[in-house]
């Protein structure tokens, strides 16, 4: 979670995001919804081809089964980076932000056991704020913890 690579794409991303309104945040996670399962991703690609999502996509494969999916939100809540393609562009509107990012450092919001649709397994998502090297609250991050493997 610490991971320099991580911290430094979520601070580049706060820079670019953190001033955003309300409806440029639903219009963005609106353009990402319609991408899903389109020819063409721009939005999505942008995420999902990014370096720090192919970090996270090594943790998967190394995970052996355990986790599903890793995905990372900056201060606002929108993907940073994911393991694979999610469901919604933003999570901000969710428990497993705002049950961590705004509490501070040290919070964990654990999900139901359920479907998720995105990484078509049976989970629980683990969430977690992800500070800087300041200890600054920067950012969250989840984990999809297959029921299978637990």
């Amino acid at each position: 979670m610490s991971d320099p690579m991580l911290v430094e794409a979520i601070a580049a991303q706060n820079a670019r995001t953190g001033s955003l309104s309300f409806d440029q945040i639903n219009e963005m996670d609106a353009v990402w919804r319609a991408e899903i399962g389109a020819l063409e991703t721009p939005t999505i690609d942008g995420v999902i081809a990014a370096p720090a999502s192919d970090f996270l996509r090594a943790r998967v494969a190394e995970a052996g089964g355990l986790i599903s999916e890793i995905f990372v939100m900056d201060g606002v809540g929108l993907n940073v980076a994911a393991s694979g393609v999610t469901s919604d562009y933003w999570q901000g509107d969710e428990a497993k932000f705002t049950e961590t990012y705004p509490l501070g450092s040290g919070a964990m919001h654990v999900g139901p056991l359920e479907f998720d649709e995105s990484s078509q397994t049976f989970q629980v998502q683990v969430s977690m704020p992800i500070v800087d090297a300041a200890g600054t609250v920067i950012g969250a991050i989840t984990l999809g913890l297959n029921a299978e493997a637990l």
